[in-house]
């Protein structure tokens, strides 16, 4: 007889309860289809958001108080001087925003906007952090795609 036996007679093993399949539906979801150079543009994407969050936080203030607050990014070629074109460039990223199917805007809005870090939305959603870190880099692309067809991103030429 071993030691180990003696301090430990007896070993459960547990394990989570497995869940039962979904029905899949009936019509396939469509792909939409995402260009592996995009990828170059999510840093823009999230700095372009970040800068939307900004501006529609400030957008509702007072257009007298907006001036001293406003702020000159290189990222776009929007140029925010008043408080009319700080409204336009709000409303283009909402409308882009809401293109995005709802999974892809839950990512954006979490991590992007909110902040959350990946692990953090992962342990929300209950999917594996590289799940999540998969289907947020391809809503970037997806939005990024969004944002070059619209003109709020210029792509950069060599």
């Amino acid at each position: 007889m071993s030691a180990a036996h003696a301090i430990l007679p007896v070993v459960w093993a547990t394990a989570a309860p497995r869940r039962k399949p979904t029905p899949k539906a009936s019509k396939p979801k469509k792909q939409r289809p995402v260009v592996p150079e995009l990828a170059f543009y999510r840093k823009y994407t999230e700095a372009l958001l970040r800068r939307y969050l900004k501006l529609s936080m400030e957008s509702g203030r007072a257009p007298s108080l907006l001036g001293r607050e406003m702020f000159r990014g290189n990222v776009t070629h929007y140029k925010v001087e008043c408080f009319d074109d700080a409204v336009n460039f709000v409303l283009d990223v909402t409308r882009c925003l809401d293109l995005l199917d709802r999974t892809e805007a839950f990512l954006i809005n979490r991590i992007a906007i909110q902040q959350y870090t990946q692990l953090e939305v992962a342990l929300m959603i209950d999917l594996p952090i590289r799940s999540v870190m998969r289907r947020y880099d391809r809503s970037l692309d997806v939005l990024t795609r969004l944002f070059l067809d619209r003109r709020l991103l210029v792509p950069l030429k060599p």
